[in-house]
Order: structure tokens, then sequence, then C-alpha cells
């Protein structure tokens, strides 16, 4: 059975790779996040254009919305109705009620336990082979997309798309309960006078600090986990030499199931905590 498994990882690691990396001493993994337009989608300034990030996101949406349908309005007594339940459990006690007020948690729940599964589809996604790559293969005369993985968070428009809503959900949430003059005042630390003009500027830099590091941190952990991949299996081809198989394939093998089986729900656990966390402080500063 083990053996087994690891065939199976083998073959997925073998057909995430690009066609160009199959041409003699030359692989370029960072090729591999290069947004092209599929469908040219241009509204004046706005490009809306579809590339691969939008294609994911748009499976990732679909995705998340069936596991949402299919693990919570099944039948309790099963293994499919426990593991809703384990999903709701960990959004409801670990993320809501954790870092939101009780008088929050029926207005925000949904959106940490939503973001959270969505970030988890979404990082999952990314390190499923599937036919969504710019490279192409003719299979009988017809020219068909490779097998490839990508995740749509490992771009940061995206993670930092959704860091932003979290971000002016915190603020306008604050501003609801406590009335901008408290909220913003809750932003200043009891200090002499003198140094206030120091403190202010920093207080408030602190403030979008959350949004950068928020999106950052999830942007950087894909990106990495992705690049560490391809590198890996890139060095048979870049070194040409197939003998490194032997090392190359299961290091990556073995970071592949890391990330698969620790970091994907990890990063989207810690996403949707930390908004939780970043909410409920603005709703109640004094805490």
């Amino acid at each position: 059975m083990k053996l087994k498994r690891a065939l199976v990882a083998l073959t997925l690691l073998a057909l995430t790779l690009p066609q160009a990396a199959w041409a003699k001493g030359e692989f370029h993994p960072e090729e591999e996040f290069a947004q092209h337009e599929w469908v040219p989608i241009h509204l004046g300034p706005l490009n809306m254009s579809i590339t691969k990030t939008v294609a994911y996101l748009l499976l990732g949406t679909v995705v998340t919305i069936f596991v949402g349908l299919f693990f919570m309005r099944g039948p309790t007594l099963t293994r499919r109705g426990t593991t809703g339940e384990v999903i709701y459990d960990v959004a409801q006690t670990q993320v809501a009620e954790q870092g939101l007020p009780s008088k929050a948690i029926g207005r925000w729940f949904p959106y940490v336990a939503t973001l959270m599964l969505f970030i988890f589809v979404v990082n999952l996604l990314g390190f499923i082979p599937l036919p969504l790559s710019d490279d192409k293969v003719h299979l009988f005369g017809v020219e068909l997309p490779t097998l490839g993985i990508y995740a749509a968070t490992s771009s940061l428009s995206v993670t930092l798309a959704l860091a932003l809503m979290t971000f002016v959900f915190t603020h306008v949430e604050g501003i609801r309960y406590n009335g901008p003059v408290r909220y913003f005042k809750s932003w200043i630390p009891e200090v002499p006078k003198p140094i206030l003009p120091l403190i202010v500027p920093l207080e408030i830099l602190g403030q979008f600090m959350r949004l950068i590091s928020l999106s950052i941190r999830l942007f950087a952990n894909m990106l990495a986990g992705h690049m560490l991949i391809l590198v890996f299996i890139g060095l048979i081809f870049v070194l040409e030499n197939v003998y490194l198989a032997v090392l190359v394939i299961p290091a990556a093998t073995a970071f592949y199931l890391f990330e698969v089986v620790i970091v994907v729900g990890i990063q989207a656990f810690i996403f949707a905590a930390l908004s939780a966390i970043y909410i409920g402080s603005a709703i109640e500063p004094e805490h």
C-alpha cells in the first residue's frame, strides 16, 4: 500500500513538470508563475482578463461550494456528516470563538469559516495536477494543455485581495461598534504627550502592516513550496544527470507530502484565525 502511494506521488510529481523542462539542460521554474491572458477582457483601464490564476480561483470557488453543500448537508451519523462536523467545529471553536467577541460571532462566523474553507480548497488544488497550464502537448493532432501544479494563493494579488477584505471589515466594524473617535483613539497607547508624535505614526503604520503581513505570509509559503518542488525535480534537467533522480525525487516527494498534509491546512487556519482576531480586536479594542 505504501509502495502504491509512493508510485502515485512520483507520477504526480512527474506530471507537474512543464514541457520546457524536458529540453536538455533547460529549466525555468519561475515561468510557471507567469500570467498570460487566456481570454483578454479589458474594460477601460481595468484588465479583467482570464488568466491561470483566475481559472484556479473560479475552480476553487465551485469546489468550495460543493464541499460545503456535500459535507454540511449530509446525515450526521455517517463519515460524511462527521467530516462536516469536524470542519464546522474547527471554524467555530478554534477560529471564531478564539478571536471574536460573543456578540459578533453570529455576524462574522460565516465570513471566517468561508475564508478558512476557501483558502484550504485553493491551496489544496494547487498541489493537484490539473490541465490548467500554459504549456501544450499535441496528441493525435489536437493541442491539449499539459498537467501542472499551480496555487492561486502563490500570487500576491490574490492574497492581498483576501487580506484587504479583512482589513476593510476590521475598521468598518471598529467604527460601527465604537464610533470613529473612540475607535481611532484606541490605537494610541497611554504614553507621555511629548512622545505622541512618534507613537501615532508607528501605530498607524502597524495597522497597515497587518494587511501586508497577512497577505505576505500566505503568498510566501505557497510560492516557496511550489518553487522548491519544481527546483528539486528541475535539477535533473539542469545538471543533465538522470542519476540525480535517486536523490531529488524522494526529496521532492517528501516536501510535496509535507505541503499537502501540513502547510495547506495550517495556512488556511492561520489566515482565518488572524482575520477573526483582527475583527474582534477592533470591535472590543480594550481587550
